[in-house]
């Protein structure tokens, strides 16, 4: 598999560094990326064959299908819009775009998208499904009915539409109608699992729990790695009493995907039903790291903490809970409970007091909806969706939908392959840009940017490894390690006989700052810019070791730090034995900010050099962004993309510089253009934001 990985780099190499592009066969390897779910590579080779013959529509098309398939739905849009343009008789391109924009919830456009597909293809059964949903969605069902029926009147045959169609009948409350389709679909293939699945949850509804047990036991026997059917099935279970069973579905689960939220958030529940109430503190510790603002889990948490006598985690988390919900006059009623059992007597009627008032205001609202005649509440259910957030549901197990759990049967562990978009990637900014003679590379190649002036450099300083601005660095194995160490030695030695030669304080510079001797580092490059100040690079590293330091900081032990005082001795009472004496104000200033201005200058100065080094631009960015200057950081990325219209990474962090000031719309396009030059992650992070 290395060989094939490392064929692949060097085939796209190749590509980037000819002007003649074989676009029939870079066509080929994009669609078999495609096939096999690779679609943030299949993007790069879509990429090539548009450079190389940007009149052609096929390219156009699938880099529009990949994005699809990446949840980058407005992506899609675009590029399909683009095949058009150059085809408008490419029906395959209005079905995709009529999907994107359906999922854009743009219903009136996508259904023009569809009704144009079907004036070239009236039989085409996929668009006929679609209009259907289309219709569903904009609640015309009567319209949505009509395209049910010519779809099955052609197909009588095709399970999707039968499906589809009950789904539509459950929406409009009609349970008869919808069993009745799903009886059809198993009746003609039997071997469906989304059949039986189906079923089974409508059965669970109209309360035939023996029913929906076998209609779930044949769907995990047909399709044993969808992760939904066993949570639906732990519920079937547990309203059978089965306890035992109900957890052994979650704990198959978890087994399958430990960070899926229903299944933890699930076991929780039965586990604190049983008194098991550290493990079930556990789970729901699971589904907070995994969703900070889950407040339903720090409420079921916090009840669990007041079980074991843990009343201050109890408050804290029930403190997160009445923050964002603070009508929610039964969490008061706890929380004084709470306070009271730490004699916080105070605390307890001050939140009494807010509970009653609290209560008072929702019957209030409860009467004035009665004299409006609408429902004063819901029909009590003891489940809920999980995209129901009413916090008065906090205690309910939660029921499994198809796309909550789609990403649990992923069959790909790679981080570049399959549906990018559900890997939970933390938010940062892609790492600055050092100069260094090793690079890790990245497994979805991104553009290679050239830099003529680091060309002269290599050619000029003539060392013994060969420079690269790289954002990927790779970690020196042993050997690296003991090449370089021995580097140093041969510099000192050469020393000896040019003491004056900029270039080897440079080398030896370089070396030491790869072993991580930041100290010596710096004095070499200082010496180097001494001796020859007009050379460009030495101010970059200067700059990047600088910034190096600064990032290990707080990993260093502070030499000011005191001592732990002895046992039995209150460090206020010490205090209070010296004399007063007043000290005047001092206005705190970072020491780092001081530090930050010289790291900039350095960057100034090598563009002051090199105007056209976009590394500079990009890492005096990253300065700005630490600082929270994101509208500086901004215009420092904008100035590198002038250069390099082809900089992934600084697509990718002016899209979250932009987020970060609340500029939603343009910075999800940088990282829709980000992740179509191979920046992975902008996917997850695109599907977390529309």
């Amino acid at each position: 598999m290395k060989k094939i990985a490392i064929s692949v780099c060097l085939f796209l190499s190749t590509l980037l560094a000819t002007s003649q592009v074989n676009t029939d066969r870079v066509m080929m390897i994009g669609k078999n990326a495609l096939y096999f779910e690779d679609y943030v590579l299949a993007i790069q080779y879509f990429n090539q064959v548009i450079g190389a013959k940007p009149y052609l529509a096929d390219p156009y098309y699938f880099r529009a299908l990949s994005k699809f398939m990446l949840d980058d739905f407005k992506g899609a849009e675009e590029d399909a819009n683009l095949c058009i343009e150059r085809n408008p008789y490419y029906t395959a391109a209005y079905q995709l775009r009529g999907a994107a924009r359906q999922n854009q919830e743009k219903f009136e456009l996508a259904a023009a998208d569809y009704q144009r597909s079907l004036e070239f293809f009236p039989e085409d059964r996929l668009t006929l499904v679609n209009m259907a949903i289309v219709n569903v969605e904009l609640k015309q069902y009567e319209v949505a009915e009509k395209f049910f029926e010519v779809l099955l009147r052609r197909f009588p045959d095709y399970i999707p539409g039968y499906l589809t169609r009950g789904q539509m009948y459950l929406e409009q409350k009609d349970t008869l109608k919808a069993l009745a389709d799903y009886d059809k679909a198993i009746e003609i293939d039997p071997y469906t699992a989304q059949s039986f699945a189906a079923r089974g949850v409508l059965q669970f509804q109209l309360k035939e729990y023996n029913k929906a047990l076998a209609d779930l036991d044949e769907a995990i026997r047909l399709d044993p790695y969808f992760a939904g059917n066993y949570i639906n099935r732990g519920l079937v279970k547990y309203y059978l009493n089965d306890l035992r069973g109900a957890m052994a579905d979650y704990d198959r689960v978890i087994e399958m995907d430990e960070n899926n939220l229903i299944a933890r958030f699930n076991r929780g529940l039965l586990r604190a039903q049983v008194a098991d109430n550290n493990r079930a503190i556990k789970d729901f510790d699971k589904v907070i790291e995994l969703q900070p603002d889950n407040t339903m889990a720090y409420i079921n948490r916090a009840m669990l903490y007041a079980e074991i006598g843990d009343n201050l985690s109890a408050i804290r988390d029930m403190d997160v809970v009445l923050e964002e919900h603070p009508d929610f006059f039964s969490g008061y009623y706890m929380r004084a409970e709470m306070k009271r059992q730490l004699n916080d007597l105070r605390g307890a009627e001050r939140d009494f007091l807010t509970a009653r008032n609290e209560e008072a205001k929702a019957k209030q609202r409860a009467t004035v909806d009665a004299v409006d005649g609408r429902k004063l509440a819901a029909e009590a259910k003891d489940t809920r969706e999980e995209t129901d957030k009413d916090i008065e549901k906090f205690n309910l197990l939660v029921v499994a939908d198809k796309e909550a759990t789609e990403k649990s049967r992923s069959r790909y562990q790679r981080e570049s392959r399959g549906r990018v978009q559900d890997l939970n990637a933390k938010i940062a900014l892609e790492p600055k840009f050092v100069l260094t003679y090793y690079d890790k590379g990245f497994e979805v190649s991104r553009p290679v940017y050239f830099s003529e002036s680091l060309e002269r450099a290599n050619e000029m300083l003539n060392l013994n490894w060969r420079l690269k601005a790289v954002n990927n660095e790779a970690a020196l194995n042993e050997l690296q390690v003991q090449s370089h160490f021995r580097s140093i030695d041969n510099y000192s030695r050469l020393m000896v006989e040019r003491p004056n030669d900029a270039r080897l304080y440079f080398g030896r510079g370089m070396d030491f700052m790869l072993v991580q001797d930041y100290e010596n580092a710096l004095k070499d490059i200082n010496r180097a810019i001494e001796l020859q100040p007009d050379f460009m690079q030495s101010y970059f590293v200067r700059a990047v070791i600088m910034t190096k330091q600064l990032e290990i900081e707080p990993m260093l032990p502070s030499e000011t730090t005191k001592p732990e005082p002895s046992v039995g001795v209150n460090p206020a009472d010490r205090l209070n034995e010296l004399p007063q004496v007043p000290r005047a104000k001092v206005p705190e200033i970072s020491t780092k900010s001081f530090r930050y201005d010289a790291i900039l200058k350095d960057y100034e100065t090598v563009l002051r050099l090199d105007p056209n080094f976009i590394f500079a631009y990009y890492n005096m960015a990253e300065i700005y962004s630490l600082e929270k200057d994101y509208r500086a950081a901004i215009d420092s990325y904008t100035k590198a993309l002038k250069i390099e219209p082809q900089f992934a990474e600084a697509y990718f962090n002016r899209g979250l510089s932009r987020l970060s000031i609340g500029d939603t719309a343009a910075g999800l396009d940088d990282l829709r253009k980000a992740g179509e030059l191979g920046v992975v992650q902008s996917y997850s992070i695109i599907k977390r934001m529309q």
